[in-house]
């Protein structure tokens, strides 16, 4: 018995990544490109590979607060191999942090299906969407942010989703969403995670590779981080997260 996989194919001097020579596309393919190749099958257009090397460079890191940033340094200063911290950093990424965006994307799909079968208006279906998920009391994925009450990942992803030509019935709901909290005066605005599910939905992407897109993302701000726990800071220390104080460069 034989299994197979549409992936990758490994001969002799050669290999075939979803169709292509992986050869001819080194220092022609972006990452982001490449990522998409692997996921979705097929090598994206021009504009789309734009538009995910915007969604990876959006996450790349936010600070070192966050809870799979303080799970990789916590573990990275016992002294443990890089990718053992790192594993930690990426364990912690779950419902509750990161894993907003396959959740938004599940919403944003149930009302696109609304909007299409009921022909609703978009502040309509908003209310809609906002209404349902009070009566069932859970939070909306992807709106609001502890620290931004702009973020402003999201204001560029769909400046530049729009720019492309890129922003379809995902990007519309969700931003009928936030203007629908925004009118009941809740600090709600869309949040980076909700931009990322936006924009995957408008790309044809499954919502159940959507958290990927936050992992992929977020793995060289993890290195970063862990690299300078294990370098700067003195091993088994107490990492408390309001402390933190950044010393860097400025930006020019």
């Amino acid at each position: 018995m034989s299994w197979k996989t549409a992936i990758t194919k490994v001969e002799p001097n050669k290999l075939t990544l979803r169709g292509y020579d992986l050869a001819t596309l080194i220092g022609t393919a972006s990452f982001a490109q490449m990522v998409y190749l692997l996921l979705m099958g097929e090598f994206p257009d021009e504009k789309t590979g734009q538009l995910v090397e915007a969604i990876l460079v959006s996450s790349v890191d936010h600070g070192a607060t966050p809870p799979s940033c303080l799970a990789a340094r916590t573990v990275a200063s016992c002294g443990v191999p890089l990718t053992t911290a790192l594993a930690a950093g990426v364990m912690s990424i779950g419902r509750y942090h990161g894993g907003a965006i396959e959740d938004c994307m599940k919403t944003l799909a149930r009302a696109a299906q609304a909007k299409r079968e009921k022909g609703k208006s978009l502040p309509d279906i908003a209310e809609q969407t906002i209404a349902e998920a009070k009566a069932k009391g859970r939070r909306l994925s992807g709106f609001g942010h502890r620290i931004h009450t702009q973020d402003p990942r999201t204001v560029k992803l769909l400046e530049l989703a729009k720019s492309l030509g890129l922003a379809g019935d995902g990007v519309a709901i969700a931003e009928a969403i936030a203007e629908a909290f925004q009118r009941k005066g809740k600090t709600l605005p869309l949040n980076v995670d909700g931009a990322i599910a936006a924009l995957l939905f408008d790309l044809g992407i499954p919502p159940e590779l959507g958290n990927a897109f936050f992992v992929i993302s977020r793995l060289p701000g993890l290195v970063a981080h862990i690299h300078e726990e294990q370098t700067r800071e003195k091993p088994m220390r107490v990492i408390t997260p309001g402390d933190v104080e950044y010393d860097g460069k400025e930006a020019p």
